[in-house]
């Protein structure tokens, strides 16, 4: 008897369940644990040069966001903290561009060391 056949009449009631992609996984995992929106929010770190462009990019570098949505970016230079504070509300409206993502609501600049 061909080993189809044998199987045909079995439940699948002893089996594991498929293999799910990881992705899905931690997707359901992050929903589940309330930390998706953090995740959304952070993202925007790794994003910053293609939010903001090349010259804003080169004098700052972003260090974290808030669960309150306050984004920390540490600036090279008081001039450009001052010019970049006064491009707050640009800059913002640059960063919340990625639809369903918890926005950032305000950015703190911060002297580098």
């Amino acid at each position: 008897m061909s080993e189809r056949r044998r199987d045909a009449g079995r439940s699948d009631a002893g089996r594991a369940p498929k293999p799910a992609a990881i992705g899905a996984v931690i997707t359901d995992y992050l929903k589940q644990s309330g930390l998706a929106e953090r995740v959304g929010q952070a993202g925007v770190i790794p994003e910053w040069p293609r939010l903001v462009g090349p010259q804003v990019a080169a004098v700052t570098q972003p260090l974290c966001v808030t669960a309150d949505g306050t984004l920390f970016v540490a600036v090279a230079t008081n001039p450009w903290m001052a010019e970049l504070s006064l491009m707050e509300r640009q800059l913002l409206a640059a960063i919340n561009v990625v639809p369903g993502r918890s926005p950032v609501k305000k950015i703190r600049w911060q002297a580098r060391g």
